[in-house]
């Protein structure tokens, strides 16, 4: 996944804890939308209020998902899936690339 077509991005980044984390939403031809995304080294809790894909498109993330006791390696082209309305947390040492994709 290193490009997507006709989408429609906007231009208006999304920036979370203080600069370490920045995405830019796109729009696809069928109207599903994603994000993609830059990580800053650093550790973070993200909440989710629709159901999301993750995946990692360079470096890697560790991922601490709802309910689990044991953290998570992803590397490059790896993804996982978290449930709507929950909380999940994301360690990053090196910068991380990702594409965040919302299901309805």
């Amino acid at each position: 996944m290193s490009q997507f077509s006709n989408v429609t991005a906007l231009t208006k980044s999304n920036v979370y804890f203080d600069g370490k984390v920045i995405s830019h939403k796109i729009i696809l031809a069928d109207g599903s939308e994603k994000t993609l995304g830059v990580m800053l080294p650093g550790e973070f809790t993200f909440d989710t209020s629709v159901a999301e894909v993750m995946t990692v498109t360079s470096g890697e993330m560790n991922v601490l998902l709802p309910d689990a006791n044991d953290w998570q390696v992803f590397k490059a082209g790896e993804s996982y899936q978290v449930c709507g309305n929950t909380q999940f947390k994301v360690k990053v040492r090196d910068v991380c690339d990702y594409v965040c994709a919302y299901l309805s």
